[in-house]
């Protein structure tokens, strides 16, 4: 796990006010680093805000980083400190078994990860043990609950897979490791955010 300060408390709240600047004839500046992180948490937690009651903590999944890296982030959006975890994605998403995410998927039978916002849900005990279910709240995740997406520990995420090279691929679930799984499905509760992306 790495633990980091991300923002500062009135960072984090400055940054949800970020908005796309302009420099030059036509040029669109968009903000960079964690303040546009934040900046797009915001902005789905505010697109779904009725679906959301709780928006304390949030997770998110950065596909655009390698998966040997930690990039499945808690972030306390009420002190700016985030916690970093390995979670592998979706086989569909990467048959060549690089370590790259290469595409979404939302169709069911993809065996890929999809983009986009979820709500937790409620804790099962299932064939990967104690998991949390979820529900896509993007057009581009819909199919989540159909497809059986859920937070779950599985074996082939660990470290020393990491420090080879790559770790295992799910079949479109956010797999995390056994031995953290159980505290971030805690930390994560119902009601809340998990927003799946590539920075």
């Amino acid at each position: 796990m790495d633990r980091r300060q991300f923002l500062t408390a009135g960072a984090a709240a400055t940054a949800g006010a970020l908005l796309v600047g302009r420099a030059g004839a036509g040029t669109m500046l968009k903000p960079t680093g964690p303040q546009a992180l934040i900046a797009r948490v915001n902005a789905a937690l505010d697109a779904h805000a009725a679906q959301i009651p709780n928006r304390d903590i949030v997770g998110v999944a950065d596909f655009g980083r390698h998966n040997s890296l930690p990039r499945f982030h808690l972030i306390d959006l009420h002190n700016g400190l985030l916690d970093s975890f390995l979670v592998a994605h979706g086989r569909g998403s990467d048959p060549a078994h690089t370590g790259w995410l290469q595409h979404f998927s939302n169709l069911p039978g993809s065996e890929a990860s999809s983009e986009g916002a979820y709500l937790t849900k409620d804790i099962y005990f299932g064939a990967h043990g104690r998991s949390r279910r979820l529900a896509g709240l993007d057009p581009q995740n819909d199919q989540a609950e159909p497809r059986g997406i859920v937070v779950h520990g599985a074996w082939y995420v660990n470290p020393e897979l990491a420090a080879k090279g790559a770790i295992g691929r799910s079949e479109g679930c956010f797999a995390l490791q056994q031995d953290q799984v159980g505290q971030i499905i805690d930390r994560l509760g119902a009601g809340r955010m998990i927003l799946a992306m590539k920075a």
